[in-house]
This record gives structure tokens, sequence and C-alpha cells, in this order.
């Protein structure tokens, strides 16, 4: 990873809708290498995928919020599970398994307060292996738009 391939991931990421000849310019490289840098970012797994990203909002989801879980008895097979379950329904955004007091913490969008408690009570509680949860209403969310390498370009 150098400063030229930092630069490419910038640009991508605040617009994955960028043209290779745009790319290229934006860049200050030619369009034939900035076409095989980018490849080449794909190929090592730096690059993922694009996407669009969405407002929750705008969907009608005005409320997001975090639900801290523990289930028991703890297994993987019981944490795949359950996050395959919590994957599969429209109000996650997002699902991480962690250490500590939880085993999860899933990030919902929904309309409104009784939505989220209706989920709670609904999805969440409904499961067996679901002994504990709380919840946190987000107020206000920043998301780190650009991901750079840390200790400098040359890292990677």
């Amino acid at each position: 990873m150098d400063d030229t391939d930092s630069a490419l991931l910038g640009h991508l990421q605040r617009d994955a809708r960028l043209t290779n000849r745009e790319l290229a310019r934006l860049t200050g490289i030619a369009p034939s290498t900035c076409l095989e840098r980018v490849r080449n970012l794909r190929a090592r797994g730096v690059i993922t995928g694009y996407h669009a990203a969405v407002d929750p909002r705008a969907l009608g989801r005005s409320l997001q919020a975090l639900i801290f879980a523990r289930l028991r008895p703890l297994s993987r097979e019981v944490i795949t599970s359950f996050r395959g379950y919590l994957s599969g329904l429209p109000e996650v955004l997002s699902v991480l398994v962690v250490s500590g007091d939880e085993d999860f913490v899933i990030h919902v969008a929904v309309p409104t307060i009784e939505d989220l408690h209706a989920f709670l009570m609904d999805r969440v509680s409904a499961r067996r292996e679901v002994v504990d949860f709380r919840s946190s209403v987000i107020y206000q969310r920043t998301v780190t738009q650009v991901l750079t390498p840390l200790g400098g370009a040359d890292e990677g």
C-alpha cells in the first residue's frame, strides 16, 4: 500500500461511481495504471465491494438503537444461529459478536419507539438463548467515510 493506493481508496470511498478516467485524473496517474491498481486492490481484498449509502430516515426509520444481548448456553452453534437469525431481520443494520459482559451488539433502525419496543419483545426476548438484553437509543451518529491505513502509507 503506497500513497497512490491510499489516494485511490480515499477517492473511491468518497464516490465509488467515479469513472476510471476521473479517478486517474484525481490521483495524477495514467488511466491504464489506475485500472491496474484498482484491480490489484480488489484482488488483494482491500476493496471488497461497492454500494450505495442510504439514509435510514429517508426510508421512514428515524429511530436507531444499539441492543446489547447475552446468550446462554454460549457455544459456536448458538452464536452462529443467533447471528444468522438477526441478519435476516429487516430492522437490523449490523450485528457484532463481542467480548465482555454482552455477547452481541445489534444496531437497528425502526420508525418509532413503539417499533423498537416491539422488536425487543417480539424478536429479541422471544429467543430462548437470550438471557438478558438492554438497549440504548442513538441520538447522533458520525460515520467515518474514508478508512486509511494506520502507521503510514507503506503498511499493508
